[in-house]
C-alpha cells in the first residue's frame, strides 16, 4: 500500500503529548480565557445529586453547554427545566470525559418576560391543586386578641402597621423577623408562617388569632420570595387566617392568591385586621339609644292596646259575683252530699259491724282464752318469783327499820328528846319555834305537850334530836 500522492508529508519534529498533558493544556487555556462569563440559555436535564451538587445543561437552538453548581453555592432562585436564565460563572474542563462545562456561581432569569412566564406557569399549576380556591379561604376574626406580623424588623412596614393598629384598636402584636428578599428569604417566610401555627393558644408567647405577611414595594425580582412555591404552600396550609400585604397596590404575588385576604398595602392590612374603636363605641351608643327608644315605643303601644282591650271586657265584679254565687251553691250542695254520704256510709258500716262483730269477738275471745291458758303456768311462776323477791326486799327493809328504831331509842335513853311542831314535823332549830307554839316532846317513855315561851340567848333550851 502506498501513500496518496496528495497526502501531507509527516512532521517528525513535533513533540509527543500524553493524553493527560493535552487535557491539562486545554483546561488551563479555557480557564485563563473564560475566567468569568455570563451565558444565556434554557435549563434542561436539571438534576440534584445526593451529594448536594446540581447538574443541568444550558441550551439554545444550536448548542448545549453542560453546567454544574457546587453544593453551598447560594442561588437567588431555584432552577427548573424550561426556565430561560442567565448563568454567571467560569468555564472549565472535565478531563475524565473530554468535556467542558460551566461552573455556575449565580443564576438570574433572562428578562421580565421569562420571569412572568415562569410565574404564570407556576400559578396555573398551584391553582390546579386548589390552593387558590375561594372555598378554602377562612374568615378573618372580627377583633383578634393577638396579631402575628411576618416582615423585616427594620424599615417602615412594621412601623406603619403598629402605628395604624394603635390608631384604630390597640392589639398585642408578635413580630417574627424575616428577610423579605434575596437568598433564603422564601424559606424564612415559610418557616415563620409554620412557626406561628405551631404555637399553643395558651402558651407564652400565645398563638396569634391573625397573621399579616408584609413587605414594601419593589421590582418583580425583589418580590420573588413571595412567588416561591414554599411560601405559597405555607400560606395555603395555615390554620390561622392570613392577610398578605406585599408591595404596592398594583403589585401581585402568588401569596396574594393563597392568602385568606389580600391587602394592597401593609397599612391597609392593619385596617383590615381590626375595626376602629371609636367608631365601635359610637355605633354601640347609637344602637343603645335606638334600643331604648324602641322599647319605650313598644311599652307605649302595649299600654294603649291593654287599655283598649280592658274597655272591651265586662265588669269583673259582675263576673266574679255570678261565679261566687255558683261556688256557694256548689259548696252547699257538696257539703249536703258529703253529709248524706257519711251518714249512709255509717249506716252501712254499722250494719256490717253487727254482722261481723259477734263472729270476730267470739274468735278473738277463743284466741285470748287459749293464750291465757298457755300463759298461766308462766304467769304463776313469774308471780311466785316476784312475791319471793318482794318478801326478801321487805325483810331487808324491816331489819334496817328495826336497827334505826333501836338507834333512836338509845339516843332517847341518854336524855335527849324529839320535838315536833303542830304539824308533826320534827324541829331541830330554835329559830323554827314561834312564841306560844304548841310543841310535843317525845321522851323515852312517852310524849309531853308543852307551849313554847319567848326566846333568848340566856334561856335554857332542851336538847333537840
Amino acid at each position: 500500500m502506498t501513500d496518496s500522492p496528495t497526502a501531507a508529508p509527516p512532521r517528525t519534529n513535533l513533540p509527543d503529548y500524553t493524553v493527560s498533558e493535552i487535557a491539562a493544556l486545554l483546561k488551563r487555556t479555557i480557564e485563563q480565557n473564560f475566567a468569568y462569563v455570563r451565558v444565556r440559555g434554557e435549563i434542561s436535564g436539571f438534576k440534584r445529586h445526593a451529594s448536594g451538587h446540581v447538574y443541568f445543561s444550558l441550551k439554545d437552538a444550536d448548542a448545549v453547554l453542560d453546567s454544574v453548581c457546587w453544593r453551598g453555592t447560594r442561588l437567588a432562585l431555584k432552577p427548573e427545566d424550561g426556565m430561560e436564565v442567565v448563568c454567571a460563572g467560569r468555564l472549565t474542563t472535565y478531563p475524565g470525559r473530554s468535556r467542558y462545562q460551566l461552573v455556575v456561581e449565580s443564576i438570574e432569569l433572562a428578562g421580565v418576560g421569562a420571569l412572568l412566564k415562569l410565574l404564570e406557569e407556576r400559578k396555573a399549576r398551584l391553582a390546579a391543586e386548589g390552593l387558590f380556591a375561594e372555598a378554602r379561604k377562612k374568615k378573618l376574626p372580627y377583633l383578634p386578641t393577638v396579631i402575628g406580623v411576618i416582615t423585616s424588623p427594620t424599615g417602615a412596614v412594621i412601623k406603619d402597621i403598629l402605628h395604624r393598629l394603635k390608631d384604630r384598636f390597640p392589639r398585642r402584636v408578635l413580630l417574627w423577623p424575616v428577610a423579605v428578599q434575596g437568598e433564603g428569604a422564601a424559606q424564612q417566610v415559610a418557616a415563620a408562617i409554620e412557626g406561628f401555627n405551631r404555637l399553643s393558644p395558651r402558651g407564652d408567647p400565645p398563638r396569634p388569632d391573625l397573621l399579616i405577611v408584609a413587605r414594601g414595594g419593589g421590582s418583580l425580582e425583589d418580590l420573588m420570595a413571595f412567588n416561591e412555591e414554599i411560601v405559597v404552600r405555607a400560606a395555603a396550609g395555615s390554620a390561622i387566617p392570613l392577610i398578605s400585604a406585599v408591595g404596592h397596590e398594583t403589585d401581585w404575588t402568588l401569596i396574594d392568591h393563597a392568602s385568606d385576604r389580600r391587602a394592597p398595602t401593609p397599612t391597609a392590612a392593619a385596617e383590615m385586621a381590626v375595626p376602629v374603636r371609636l367608631e365601635l363605641l359610637a355605633e354601640l351608643d347609637g344602637k343603645s339609644l335606638r334600643l331604648v327608644t324602641a322599647l319605650q315605643r313598644q311599652f307605649t303601644e302595649r299600654r294603649g292596646q291593654l287599655r283598649a282591650a280592658g274597655r272591651g271586657l265586662p265588669d269583673p265584679r259582675s263576673l266574679l259575683g255570678a261565679a261566687i254565687q255558683k261556688l256557694d251553691d256548689r259548696s252547699e250542695r257538696l257539703n249536703l252530699a258529703l253529709t248524706n254520704a257519711i251518714r249512709l256510709g255509717g249506716q252501712r258500716l254499722a250494719a256490717a259491724a253487727r254482722r261481723i262483730v259477734p263472729a270476730i269477738l267470739a274468735h278473738q275471745l277463743e284466741r285470748a282464752r287459749q293464750r291465757l291458758a298457755d300463759a298461766a303456768p308462766r304467769l304463776q311462776s313469774a308471780a311466785a318469783r316476784s312475791v319471793n323477791e318482794r318478801a326478801i326486799a321487805l325483810a331487808g327493809l324491816g331489819g334496817r327499820l328495826a336497827s334505826w328504831h333501836q338507834a333512836q331509842q338509845q339516843v332517847l335513853e341518854k336524855g335527849y328528846v324529839r320535838v315536833r311542831g303542830e304539824t308533826g314535823k320534827v324541829l331541830t332549830r330554835a329559830a323554827d319555834v314561834a312564841p306560844g307554839a304548841a310543841l310535843a316532846l317525845e321522851f323515852l317513855d312517852g310524849v309531853v305537850a308543852v307551849t313554847a315561851s319567848r326566846k333568848g340567848k340566856d334561856s335554857k333550851q332542851p336538847k333537840l334530836l
